[in-house]
């Protein structure tokens, strides 16, 4: 059984930089691609980022790109979402997940488990 927990979350002045970091339990994580995605009230779930099972291969959604980062650590079985130069439109709750040998999809019905998020919030 796969567990993922997002955490670091939290409320942030626009043009901070926040971490999170999606902490994975079960077996054969470094066989997971991970992605995390986004949702702010009234919307859909958004793409925001993913890593492959390796950690080789990374995409990042264009609203994004340039701010954020993601990696993996397959030791510690954590993937981190570096986000810098926050702005209002980032808030959102902010959710991981993982696909089994997955490449890194921005597709969220590709992803098989799902962590319960992490409150971002960027106050302007």
């Amino acid at each position: 059984q796969v567990h993922l927990v997002e955490s670091g979350g939290t409320l942030v002045q626009a043009g901070g930089s926040l971490r999170l970091s999606c902490a994975f339990s079960g077996r054969a994580f470094s066989m997971y691609a991970v992605g995390w995605f986004r949702q702010a009230p009234g919307n859909d779930r958004n793409f925001v980022a993913a890593i492959n099972w390796s950690g080789g291969n990374t995409d990042i959604a264009d609203s994004v790109k340039g701010r954020f980062t993601i990696s993996r650590g397959n030791t510690k079985k954590t993937v981190d979402l570096v986000m810098t130069n926050l702005k209002p439109e980032d808030t959102a709750v902010y959710y991981c997940s993982a696909d089994y040998y997955g490449f890194g999809s921005n597709y969220a019905p590709n992803y098989d488990y799902w962590g319960p998020g992490t409150q971002v919030t960027v106050s302007s």
